[in-house]
C-alpha cells in the first residue's frame, strides 16, 4: 500500500474514532447532567457535612448560611435542603437559585454544631467537675458571642481547646454583643447540682476507696463520671447552640428526560464527513514534495554525487529536502578528500620510489658502482618511505576511531622534559635554546607516548622554523579549569592566509622545503587528531618574522584542579 493510501486511511480512522467518542461521552455527560443522581457519594456527602458543621460552630448561628449553602449547590453540582429535625425549612438551593422546589432525595446527613465534651485520660474527679462547670459558662457566653458578631457582620475567632469545646474572642467585640452573651448566663447553682448529680450517680453503690480511681468504671447500667458529665454538658448548652439541622443532597422522584441520541448523531455525521474528505488533498500535498528526495536519492545511489533536491518553503518537507541537500554536499566532500589524499599519497611517495628504482637500475646495469655512500643513500630513501606509510596509517587509525591509547595520570613538566631531551642534540646542533617553563605539577590523563608524539612533532616542527640564536619554549599550567600547554617558537612564522590549512595533510610552511627538510607533512595532521582523541583542543597563532605558538587545551584530572582557579602562564619573549 502506498504512502499515500496508509496516511488517508490512518487519519480517517482517527477522525471518526475520535468523532464517535465524542459524540457517546458528550450524549451520556449530557444525559448525567441533566438527570441528577438521587444520592450523592460520599466524597460529597462529607464535604457538605464538614463545611456546614464548621459554619456553625464558627458563628454560632445559622442565620446567614443561605449563602454557604448556595455556593456548596454550585460547587457539588447538587441540590441541598436544610431543615430542622422538626421539619422546619432553613434554606434549599431550589428556592435560592429561584426554581421550584423538587422532590427530596433519599441522602441525609445530619449536623449537629454542639461540642461533645471529652477529658484526657486519667482526669482527677474533682478536676473534671471544675472544669466541666467552667466550660459550660464559657461557651454559653462564647457561642451568644459569635451569633451577635456574626448578625452585625463583625469578626469573631474560634478555637477548639483540648476538651473538644470551642472558644471565641474578638478583636472587634461590639458592646452590644458583651451584652447579648451575658444574658445568657443562667445562675451557677443549677449548673452546680447538675454536675454533682452526675458524682453522686457515678459512685452511687461504691466503696469510698473507689473515689480515689480518676475515672471509675460504671457497672452494668450505670454511667461513667466522664460520660454523665459530657451529658450534661451538652444538655447545658443546648438553649445557646445553634440546632442540629438535617441537609438532604440530591432529588427524588423520576429522572428528566434524557438528551435525544439523533440530533447528536446528524452532528457528528456532518463533522465525519470534512473530516474524511480532507485527508485526501492533505495525502496529495505530502506526496509531491516525498518525490522529489526519493528520485535525488536513487540518482545519489547510482553515483551522481552532484544531485540536489529544489526546495521551497518552511515547513517539515522542506527541511527533509534541506537536510538531503547537507548530506550530499558532505558525500562529495568526503569523496573529493579521498581522492585528493589518494592523490597526495601517490604524489609524495612517486619521487622516493623513482629515486629507488633508478638507483637499482643503475646498479643492475653497472653504471654506477656499489659503495658504503650509495646504500647509505639508499637507506635514507627507504626509511623516509617508511616514516610516511607509518603516518599514514597512524592518521587513519586514529581518523577511525581505532588507535589504541593506554591512559594514565602522568606529571606535564616531567613529559615535556623528557621532550626536552630527547630534541636537545638536534637544537643545540641547529644554535636554537630549547627550554622547558612549568612552575606547578601539572597533572593529566593520558597516553604518555602519544603525547610525546605529539610534543615531538610540534618541536621538531619549531626548531627547522627557528634559524641560529631563537628560542623555542615548553610552558604548561591551569587556566579557567583545563590544563595549557604552549610550544612557542621565534622563528620565521605563518603568513595569515596559510593559518588555516596548518592542519591538513602534506601541508609544509615552506614550500621550497623537501622531505628532508620539511618532513612529511602529516605531522600536525596526526597532533591535531591525537589532541581531540584525548578531549583535547590545539590552536596556532602566528606572525611573520616573529614566531609561532601552538596553544594545547587539555582536561585536568577530576580532584587535583579547581575549576574556577586561573593560574597565568608563563609566556614566551615574543608570544601570544
Amino acid at each position: 500500500m502506498s504512502f499515500r493510501l496508509r496516511v488517508l486511511g490512518l487519519v480517517m480512522l482517527v477522525a471518526l474514532t475520535a468523532i464517535g467518542a465524542t459524540a457517546w461521552l458528550t450524549l451520556r455527560q449530557a444525559s448525567e447532567q441533566l438527570t441528577e443522581s438521587a444520592t450523592a457519594d460520599q466524597e460529597v456527602t462529607d464535604l457538605v457535612h464538614e463545611e456546614l458543621l464548621n459554619y456553625a460552630r464558627t458563628h454560632g448561628t445559622w442565620e446567614q448560611v443561605p449563602s454557604l449553602l448556595s455556593d456548596l449547590g454550585q460547587r457539588t453540582g447538587q441540590r441541598l435542603h436544610l431543615a430542622t429535625e422538626f421539619g422546619e425549612v432553613v434554606a434549599d438551593t431550589d428556592q435560592l437559585n429561584g426554581r421550584t422546589a423538587r422532590e427530596l432525595g433519599t441522602t441525609v446527613t445530619l449536623v449537629d454544631p454542639r461540642p461533645v465534651l471529652t477529658f484526657p485520660e486519667g482526669e482527677e474527679p474533682k478536676t473534671a467537675l471544675l472544669v466541666t462547670l467552667k466550660l459550660i459558662s464559657n461557651y454559653r457566653y462564647g457561642v451568644r458571642l459569635a451569633a451577635c458578631q456574626t448578625r452585625n457582620s463583625a469578626p469573631i475567632d474560634m478555637n477548639v481547646d483540648s476538651f473538644g469545646v470551642p472558644s471565641y474572642r474578638s478583636s472587634e467585640m461590639l458592646p452590644q454583643c458583651g451584652d447579648f452573651a451575658s444574658e445568657s448566663q443562667r445562675d451557677p447553682e443549677q449548673d452546680q447540682q447538675r454536675v454533682n448529680a452526675c458524682l453522686e450517680s457515678s459512685d452511687a453503690g461504691r466503696p469510698p476507696a473507689a473515689l480515689a480511681n480518676p475515672d471509675p468504671v460504671a457497672t452494668p447500667g450505670e454511667e461513667s463520671l466522664t460520660t454523665c458529665l459530657a451529658r450534661v454538658f451538652t444538655e447545658q448548652v443546648s438553649d445557646v447552640s445553634a440546632v442540629p439541622l438535617r441537609v438532604t443532597l440530591g432529588v427524588g422522584g423520576e429522572p428528566s428526560r434524557p438528551l435525544s441520541a439523533g440530533p447528536m448523531l446528524v452532528a457528528a455525521a456532518g463533522v465525519a464527513i470534512p473530516a474524511s474528505a480532507g485527508p485526501a488533498p492533505l495525502s496529495r500535498r505530502v506526496r509531491r514534495p516525498t518525490v522529489r528526495p526519493t528520485e535525488a536519492a536513487g540518482r545519489l545511489g547510482r553515483g551522481d554525487l552532484a544531485s540536489r533536491v529544489s526546495v521551497s518553503g518552511g515547513d517539515e518537507v522542506a527541511e527533509l529536502g534541506r537536510s538531503f541537500n547537507r548530506m550530499a554536499d558532505s558525500l562529495q566532500r568526503a569523496e573529493e578528500r579521498q581522492r585528493r589524499l589518494v592523490a597526495d599519497v601517490a604524489h609524495e611517495l612517486r619521487t622516493p620510489l623513482a629515486n629507488l628504482r633508478g638507483y637499482l637500475e643503475a646498479l643492475k646495469d653497472g653504471v654506477i658502482a656499489p659503495d658504503t655512500e650509495l646504500f647509505a643513500s639508499l637507506h635514507e630513501e627507504a626509511v623516509l618511505q617508511q616514516r610516511i606509510v607509518n603516518d599514514l596509517q597512524d592518521l587513519a587509525l586514529a581518523e577511525a576511531g581505532t588507535l589504541a591509547y593506554h591512559r594514565v595520570v602522568i606529571d606535564l613538566a616531567e613529559l615535556l622534559e623528557t621532550a626536552r631531551t630527547a630534541h636537545l642534540a638536534v637544537a643545540e646542533t641547529a644554535g636554537v635554546r630549547l627550554a622547558v617553563a612549568v612552575h606547578e605539577p601539572v597533572l593529566v590523563n593520558v597516553d604518555p607516548d602519544r603525547m610525546r608524539q605529539v610534543f615531538g612533532n610540534l618541536i621538531s616542527n619549531a626548531i627547522r622554523a627557528t634559524a641560529a640564536g631563537g628560542s623555542v619554549t615548553l610552558t604548561a599550567g591551569h587556566m579557567g579549569g583545563s590544563v595549557v600547554v604552549r610550544v612557542a617558537d621565534t622563528g620565521t612564522g605563518i603568513p595569515a592566509e596559510a593559518l588555516p590549512n596548518v592542519f591538513d595533510r602534506f601541508w609544509r610552511g615552506d614550500q621550497a622545503r623537501g622531505r628532508r627538510t620539511g618532513g612529511s607533512g602529516l605531522g600536525l595532521a596526526i597532533v591535531r587528531q591525537i589532541v581531540t582523541d584525548h578531549h583535547g583542543t590545539i590552536v596556532v597563532a602566528s606572525q611573520v618574522g616573529v614566531g609561532t605558538t601552538f596553544t594545547l587545551t587539555l582536561p585536568p584530572v577530576a580532584g587535583h584542579v579547581d575549576a574556577e582557579s586561573t593560574v597565568v602562564l608563563p609566556q614566551p619573549s615574543r608570544g601570544w
